[in-house]
């Protein structure tokens, strides 16, 4: 499917002549020339990536990815500026934007960038976006929980590296943020890099920038995110799934705290306090010599569990409220309830996904049920237990027909092969023999997801 790429930009000449470069390298495009425009085009239809001036009348480029990153979470955002400083990059990149580019843009610079950004793109890859802004706060008061929460004051006030380890949907990227939040860094940048998204080409250049020349593309020279990360935390997401001579790079990093830039001769130091994500057993893949010991020992230095919302069932019931609480108004739904019967049938679901998986869950129950106070009933009809949707009662005939127990039967081999995958949907599709993209959509079908 050919991915659309939404252009904003005042000056028509400039979305004539950007539009035509990406057309010619096989990308369809619509062009609007304000940021309200830019509102309207992405509630009318679905675009892969925005690509936006930063001054504009209006609203600008800035509020633009804002209002994206609220309302569109996963969209990627990669702004252009003819005042380009490395303090508007670490403006633009806390807020989400998935990267930057000066005027005037070479052609192959701007198609790497374009490229680039849609490599780490949960929309474009048609994966499940990550967790909206608003729903993005730690909830919670199992021990479990309690434990992790005193966990986290002890070691964001130091600046030792920190190695978070969990299932996938536990919610890392959020002990991340709390950590670097509660911390002296707090003030400064808390950059992320999903280590996962990225060929190891394009994660080098996105780690320690470019110089100009360095590769087909290179216009500009372009600080890497630990660069701009100084002063603050850099953040590693999965962490696992960096290849072994990315490995060697990281370890002199970690270890010297030094870097070259890629086609640059110029030393430079990193003044980062670095964190580290990862679902994968990294002490397992050491044994089996597919992770680095030694980069794993200077990854461990404070080791992280975060666990698996099997492991604090009695937050369920804290979560669905929240997330509840939050889809209801967002949805024009403000008085929006969930009955203790809801509760005691949400808690006993096995929830593979974890958090993540509930809370797209809950979204989708407060948008498909008409009811405001939602019941037993309303969950296990999305849960494709019931023939029926919410509030819409139906005869239960059918209930033990080949079709309701193929589903089920379906339900259970995508539930047991989450559980063997750990919660890591590309290997539990390879245990499924199927495609991502088909476990993706079972997941979908199921009301798993």
């Amino acid at each position: 499917m050919t991915q659309d790429v939404l252009l904003v930009d005042d000056d028509p000449a400039v979305g004539k002549v950007l539009g035509a470069l990406l057309e010619q390298a096989g990308f369809a495009t619509t062009f609007v020339q304000s940021g309200e425009a830019a509102i309207e085009a992405l509630e009318s239809g679905p675009h892969a990536l925005v690509v936006s001036d930063v001054r504009m009348p209006g609203m600008d480029g800035l509020e633009l990815l804002r209002r994206v990153g609220q309302e569109w979470s996963g969209l990627p955002v990669v702004l252009i500026t003819a005042h380009g400083t490395i303090p508007l990059a670490v403006e633009a990149l806390k807020a989400g934007a998935a990267d930057f580019v000066l005027k005037p843009f070479d052609r192959e610079e701007i198609l790497y960038i374009v490229r680039k950004a849609l490599a780490a793109s949960p929309v474009a890859r048609d994966e499940v976006p990550a967790a909206p802004p608003t729903g993005s706060a730690i909830v919670g008061d199992s021990a479990s929980m309690l434990e992790l929460y005193g966990m986290i004051e002890r070691v964001a006030g130091g600046t030792a590296t920190v190695l978070l380890a969990g299932e996938t949907g536990t919610g890392k990227n959020l002990v991340a943020r709390a950590i670097h939040a509660q911390g002296p860094r707090a003030a400064a940048p808390f950059v992320t890099v999903q280590c996962a998204a990225l060929p190891e080409n394009l994660l080098e250049s996105e780690l320690f920038g470019y110089e100009k020349g360095a590769f087909t593309g290179a216009a500009a020279t372009k600080p890497g995110r630990v660069e701009l990360a100084e002063g603050g935390t850099l953040f590693l997401d999965e962490i696992g799934d960096v290849t072994l001579p990315m490995q060697v790079r990281l370890l002199r990093l970690l270890q010297d705290r030094e870097y070259e830039r890629l086609g640059g001769t110029e030393t430079l130091t990193a003044d980062v306090r670095f964190i580290a994500a990862t679902h994968r057993n990294l002490e397992q893949m050491v044994a089996d010599g597919e992770f680095r010991e030694d980069l794993f020992y200077r990854l461990s230095v404070i080791p992280v569990y975060i666990p698996a919302l099997r492991e604090r069932g009695g937050d369920i019931g804290l979560l669905a409220r929240h997330f509840a609480a939050i889809y209801g108004p967002q949805n024009g739904k403000p008085d929006v309830s969930l009955t203790q019967g809801a509760l005691d049938r949400l808690a006993r679901e096995p929830w593979p996904g974890n958090v993540r998986q509930l809370q797209h869950f809950l979204e989708r129950l407060v948008v498909m049920s008409d009811a405001t106070t939602l019941d037993a009933e309303h969950v296990d009809a999305l849960l494709g237990l019931r023939p029926a949707f919410a509030g819409k009662a139906t005869a239960s005939a059918g209930n033990d027909s080949l079709q309701d127990k193929r589903r089920q039967a379906e339900r259970e081999a995508v539930e047991d092969a989450l559980r063997r995958a750990n919660g890591n949907r590309s290997q539990a599709a390879r245990l499924l023999n199927i495609s991502r993209r088909t476990l993706y959509n079972k997941l979908e079908q199921l009301g798993l997801d």
